[in-house]
C-alpha cells in the first residue's frame, strides 16, 4: 500500500525556478531526475509539464509497515517504546473516528491504573493557585458537574513530520496524527471554578500517571498546560468516555484532558493532576524547543535556534484530509466520469471555509461541497465529483482555507527542528486504466 506524504520535504528555497530563463546546472539535474521518476511509474502522466520540480511521484514513496501483533493491526508503527501508532488517511472516513482507529502518541509507559482499568482510590487533585484544594472521585466528577458530549479534534503537532527536508527528530508522522471522536465528561472551566481560582493563575499544568520510559518515579515523562482562557473554553473537557464507552487504556483510562483545535500534547492522558501556575508552566516537555516554533524564519537544518527565539504552539493551522478513495486506486477509464472524492478539514480553532481540489497538479481547482461543524471544534465533511480527462497516473491534491483567509500551501511550510505544523496539501494517486 502506498503511503501519502511528500519526500525529501517537496519544495526547498533553493529548488524554486530561477527568474531568468536560463536554468542553471543543478536545476537541469533537478528537473531531469524529476522527469525520470515521472516516466518510472509506466504510465502516460497527463499535465506532466505542471509537475512540480523536485517531488516525487506520490505512487513511488513506500510502502505500509507491517503492524501485525499490535493492539491495532490496521495502524502503522512508528515506535514501539512508547508506543505511536498512526492512522493510514483512507482509514479516517468515518463522521467519528472508531477508537480502532484513533492514532496513539505516548511519551512515556500505558500505567497499570489504565491496564488493569480499577478505579480504587483513583481521585483527581486539583491545587495550585485556587482557593480550595479539590480531591475529586470518578464518582465526585459524574454526581456534582454538568455532563457534555461533543465531537472533537485532537492532533498531534508532529501531524505531517515526515515531509521536512532536512530530516528532524520525532516521530515520523504523514497525515494520520488526527482523529474527530464524541467524548463526554465536564468541563473543566466547571471544576476550577468549584475550586475557585486566584487572580493569580495565569497557566495550567497537568501530571498523569504514566511512567517515565527510564522507570524512574522521580521522572515525568510529560507535564504541558495552556493558559487559564483555554482550561476555561466550554468544550476544554475532562473525559472519562469516548464514543459511549470508558475511554481505553492507550487513549487514557480512566480521566484525559481534552484541549480540542491545540497540540495533542495539551490533552493529557491518564490524568491524577492538575495544578494552577502563576507563570507558564515549566513541567517536562514545556521548555526548550517542545511545542514551539520559532518567531521567525530559520535557515532548514540549523541547530541554532534556542527558546528565546520561539513561541508556545496553540491552536493548530488549517488542514485536509482526502479519505476516499484510498491512494493507489486504479479506476477503469470507462468510469473515470464518475470519480467522487471526500474527506474532512479543520482548522484548530478556526472554521473552515472552503475546500478546493486538483487533479492536474495545482493548474486548476474545483471547489468541493462542504459541511458545517456539527459543534465547535469538529472537522467538517467535505465531498467532489468530477472528471479525469483521460487514461494516465493523476494526483488528486485537497486544499482547505479557513474563515480567516488562510490557506494550506502546495510547498512544505517553515522548516523548524521539532518538526512542528506541516500543513502542506494532502495528495492521493489515482490511475486510469
Amino acid at each position: 500500500m502506498v503511503l501519502d506524504f511528500y519526500v525529501e520535504g517537496g519544495f526547498m528555497e533553493d529548488q524554486k525556478y530561477p527568474l531568468n530563463k536560463r536554468a542553471s546546472r543543478r536545476q537541469f539535474l533537478r528537473q531531469q531526475t524529476t522527469n525520470a521518476s515521472l516516466v518510472a511509474l509506466g504510465v502516460h502522466v497527463p499535465f506532466a509539464h505542471f509537475f512540480p520540480e523536485n517531488l516525487i511521484p506520490l505512487a513511488l514513496a513506500g510502502e505500509k509497515v507491517d503492524t501485525s501483533g499490535y493492539a491495532k493491526p490496521d495502524l502503522t508503527v512508528l515506535s514501539d517504546r512508547p508506543l505511536n501508532l498512526e492512522t493510514p488517511p483512507h482509514l479516517l472516513d468515518d463522521d467519528i473516528t472508531p477508537v480502532a482507529k484513533m492514532f496513539v502518541r505516548n511519551n512515556g509507559q500505558v500505567p497499570e491504573i489504565a491496564i488493569k482499568g480499577d478505579l480504587t482510590g483513583w481521585t483527581l487533585t486539583i491545587d495550585g493557585e485556587v482557593e480550595r484544594a479539590l480531591n475529586l472521585s470518578m464518582a465526585d466528577l459524574q454526581r456534582d458537574f454538568t455532563h457534555y458530549t461533543y465531537q472533537l479534534q485532537i492532533e498531534c503537532a508532529g501531524n505531517g513530520r515526515a515531509g521536512f527536508y532536512p530530516p528532524t527528530e520525532g516521530n515520523m508522522w504523514t497525515f494520520g496524527a488526527i482523529s474527530c471522536a464524541e467524548w463526554t465528561g465536564v468541563r473543566l472551566k466547571d471544576v476550577l471554578n468549584k475550586a475557585g481560582i486566584k487572580k493569580s493563575a495565569v497557566y495550567t499544568g497537568y501530571y498523569g500517571h504514566d511512567p517515565h520510559l527510564s522507570g524512574d518515579a522521580s521522572k515525568v515523562a510529560i507535564s504541558r498546560g495552556t493558559p487559564i482562557s483555554k482550561a476555561l473554553d466550554d468544550y476544554t473537557l475532562l473525559a472519562w468516555a469516548v464514543n459511549g464507552s470508558p475511554i481505553p487504556a492507550l487513549h487514557g483510562f480512566p480521566l484525559r484532558l481534552v484541549c480540542p483545535g491545540w497540540p495533542a500534547s495539551t490533552s493529557g492522558k491518564w490524568l491524577k493532576r492538575i495544578t494552577l501556575r502563576d507563570k507558564i508552566h515549566d513541567g517536562e516537555k514545556m521548555t526548550g524547543l517542545s511545542y514551539r516554533m520559532p518567531k521567525f524564519p530559520v535557515k532548514p537544518g540549523s541547530d541554532t535556534l534556542i527558546e528565546s527565539d520561539t513561541y508556545i504552539i496553540e491552536s493548530m493551522p488549517v488542514r485536509s484530509l482526502i479519505t476516499s478513495p484510498a491512494s493507489g486506486v486504479s479506476i477503469d477509464e470507462k468510469n473515470r466520469r464518475k470519480v467522487e472524492c471526500r474527506g474532512f478539514a479543520w482548522a484548530g480553532e478556526a472554521k473552515v471555509n472552503e475546500v478546493h481540489l486538483s487533479y492536474n497538479f495545482g493548474a486548476t481547482w474545483i471547489p468541493a461541497k462542504l459541511n458545517a461543524p456539527v459543534n465547535r471544534y469538529a472537522w467538517q465533511r467535505w465531498h467532489a465529483a468530477f472528471e479525469l480527462p483521460s487514461q494516465g497516473y493523476f494526483e488528486i491534491w485537497a486544499r482547505a482555507t479557513d474563515q480567516n483567509g488562510n490557506m494550506q500551501p502546495m510547498a512544505i511550510p517553515q522548516w523548524n527542528p521539532k518538526g512542528y505544523l506541516n500543513n502542506a496539501m494532502h495528495r492521493i494517486a489515482v490511475t486510469v486504466v
